[in-house]
């Protein structure tokens, strides 16, 4: 409900301000990249509705992509000592704080296509790690393509209820389900 009340409002921002549309969203998506907790699913899902399916899956990437960047050199410049304790709730993710080079790269895209892994998690393990920005940019950036295309069709046929949106459902419901009874025993 909360999901789908922010996507109005997003929605509505952009019918009133059709102008500057684009640019509202990829400043939501860099205050989302920036904040590393809130989950993108909702503008993801209004520059669907608004855009279309290609261009707002472009203009939500575009905005992840740089979200992540932006959000990578505020980690680097001032929230070590944070980044530090929040990781230590992801031991796997400490491990690539020390990778460099070629083992940085494919570890940020393979962590970036792994959709229970908190994206700014993965943009703050990179951000305090020993990886360049040029590295992380190209990487992260690859690694958002696959998972927000998956995303994006998710989110659309779910939007549309098609077959494949109600099948989606179900088997977010299935997971919903078996995390409710695996906490209750």
């Amino acid at each position: 409900m909360i999901r789908e009340d922010m996507e109005l409002e997003i929605i509505s921002l952009f019918e009133n301000y059709k102008e500057f549309a684009v640019i509202i969203s990829l400043l939501i998506n860099v205050i989302i990249a920036i904040l590393g907790v809130i989950p993108s699913v909702f503008i993801t899902g209004a520059n669907l509705v608004f855009f279309g399916f290609w261009e707002g899956v472009l203009i939500s990437f575009l905005g992840e992509a740089l979200g992540a960047i932006i959000a990578f050199v505020l980690y680097r410049k001032g929230f070590r000592n944070i980044s530090v304790k929040i990781l230590n709730d992801y031991p796997k993710i400490k491990k690539i704080i020390e990778l460099e080079g070629k083992e940085a790269f494919v570890s940020i895209i393979s962590l970036r296509l792994m959709p229970f892994i908190p994206s700014g998690v993965v943009t703050m393990a990179g951000a305090i790690g020993k990886v360049s920005l040029l590295n992380f940019a190209v990487s992260s950036s690859i690694g958002k393509i696959p998972a927000l295309l998956i995303e994006g069709i998710s989110v659309y046929n779910i939007l549309s209820f098609t077959i494949v949106g109600k099948i989606i459902l179900i088997i977010i419901g299935i997971i919903a389900l078996r995390m409710v009874i695996k906490s209750i025993f």
